[in-house]
């Protein structure tokens, strides 16, 4: 794949406590190592993630829900993990931003659990995604089509199903985020 610059675009990461700690590290890497700035945001300043059924490390958040703006950010990436995407998709704030990222047509790349909150926020009609697999019913019960593959794009969708998936995801959410900075500077 061609070098990727992504200087000067902003990636929102929303998460809870108890997120998947590489679905988050690598993507985020992978996104700064292409110049984007990514923030962590959640409803509270410092979140603790888990490394499967292991605590991981506590992240400091750069914005709380409360302050972040979906405008502005060009993106949004939802990492995943079982406590996080049912804690993120019960909160209204977290519902608001993720529809007002993708009523402004901007790309989300979403992998694992993370996918509970576009469910709950009415997000997936209509969409071709992929996830963990116990989360398949939950996507066909809200018009999604769901289907297991390592990596998935649907428009300005990238989704995936678990870590080991992540070189493919980031490879991907690489080039669609790069698509959607192309579009908008045209």
């Amino acid at each position: 794949m061609p070098k990727v610059d992504l200087h000067g675009f902003h990636v929102a990461a929303l998460v809870s406590d108890r997120f998947e700690e590489v679905e988050l590290v690598g993507p985020k890497e992978a996104l700064e190592e292409a110049g984007a700035q990514v923030k962590i945001i959640a409803s509270i300043p410092e979140v603790q993630a888990m490394r499967h059924y292991e605590l991981g490390g506590k992240y400091h958040c750069d914005r709380t829900l409360d302050q972040a703006r979906a405008s502005n950010f060009d993106a949004m990436l939802l990492p995943g993990g079982v406590i996080n995407g049912d804690n993120l998709r019960l909160q209204p704030a977290a519902q608001r931003f993720a529809r007002e990222i993708v009523e402004a047509n901007k790309p989300v790349a979403v992998i694992c659990h993370g996918g509970w909150l576009l469910i709950s926020s009415g997000l997936v009609a209509g969409r071709k995604l992929t996830s963990w697999p116990t989360l398949q019913d939950d996507y066909r019960n809200a018009g999604a089509r769901w289907v297991d593959e390592e990596v998935v794009v649907d428009r300005n969708f990238v989704s995936s199903r678990k870590p080991d998936d992540i070189p493919a995801f980031n490879r991907e959410m690489l080039r669609v985020f790069a698509d959607s900075r192309r579009a908008q500077a045209a």
